[in-house]
C-alpha cells in the first residue's frame, strides 16, 4: 500500500458526504467512503497529531515521490524494494511530532 501523512491541522477536506470513520481498536480508527468501502484515511492515538491517507485517493499529479519503505520484511515476492530509499524492517522507529513529517 502506498500512503502519505499529514497534520492533521494542515488536512482540509472539501466534501465530507461520504466520509465515515470505524473505531478498529480503541487506539486505531479508520475513515472510509460509506458508498463504495474504500479506505482513505486512518489514525492512532500514538500519532495524534497526524492522519494517514492513502495515496491511491489522491488525485493526480500528487506530487509524491516514495522516501521509505516500512515493513519491508513482510513484503511480498513481487514486491520490488528499491535499494535507494530508507528501509525499515518494521515500523517507522520514530514517527511523530519530532519526525520528519513535523519538520518544514
Amino acid at each position: 500500500m502506498a500512503a502519505t501523512a499529514v497534520l492533521r491541522e494542515d488536512l482540509h477536506l472539501e466534501a465530507q458526504g461520504t466520509l465515515a470513520w470505524f473505531q478498529r481498536t480503541p487506539t486505531v480508527k479508520y475513515g472510509f467512503c460509506s458508498t463504495c468501502g474504500s479506505t482513505l484515511f486512518w489514525e492512532a492515538a500514538d500519532k495524534d497529531l497526524i492522519t494517514s491517507i492513502a495515496a491511491g485517493t489522491l488525485d493526480q499529479p500528487t506530487g509524491l515521490t516514495t522516501e521509505l519503505a516500512i515493513w519491508a520484511e513482510e513484503a511480498s515476492d513481487f514486491h520490488f524494494l528499491d535499494d535507494a530509499i530508507e528501509t525499515h524492517l518494521g515500523d517507522i522507529p520514530s514517527y511523530g511530532p519530532d519526525s520528519r513529517l513535523g519538520k518544514s
